[in-house]
């Protein structure tokens, strides 16, 4: 089982249907190792707020994420600022019976589900993986376009016009 860079645990059998409202934040070197383990330049904030119930054997986390980010630039690799807000409601179920390395398949109205072991939940690894899901996956900087157009990429303009029945038709004619 894979330790957290930011484990906050909380026991099942001090939770309740009664709302617990807590609250976590990393602290320095917690998101320094978030920033490798995502491949980020850098996490300068990460907080959540959020209200912990269990009914039976299933937990739920309803929140807020915030969190500053540097990401780099997928063309130029020039830091990119980015802000994470996000909402988040997160069942925590126990583990799936079969074998460990058996895949899943999951609904779509079970993708924010995480499977706990032993009695307890972990909060900051939900809040870790809810913030890599809220990343933008090709953050662009201003330099973006003139770094990618010096490298050979087209836009996609240029792209869609090379690839029309239109411009075949266009290269025959010598037009």
């Amino acid at each position: 089982m894979r330790v957290s860079e930011f484990s906050r645990p909380y026991r099942l059998d001090a939770l309740s249907r009664e709302p617990r409202r807590v609250e976590i934040e990393a602290g320095p070197a917690e998101r320094e190792a978030l920033a490798r383990r995502f491949g980020l330049a850098a996490i300068d904030s990460l907080a959540a707020e959020a209200e912990l119930r269990r009914a039976g054997e299933t937990a739920t986390a309803t929140g807020r994420l915030r969190a500053q980010v540097t990401q780099s630039c997928v063309a130029s690799g020039d830091p990119v600022e980015a802000r994470v807000d996000e909402d988040f409601r997160i069942e925590f179920r126990p583990p799936v019976e079969g074998r460990p390395d058996e895949e899943v398949e999951l609904a779509e109205g079970e993708l924010d589900v995480m499977h706990y072991e032993g009695g307890s939940i972990d909060l900051g690894e939900a809040v870790a993986q809810t913030l890599a899901l809220g990343l933008d996956p090709y953050p662009r900087s201003p330099a973006a376009e003139t770094a990618l157009r010096e490298s050979g990429v087209k836009s996609e303009e240029e792209a869609r016009a090379e690839s029309s029945p239109f411009a075949a038709l266009k290269d025959r004619l010598g037009g």
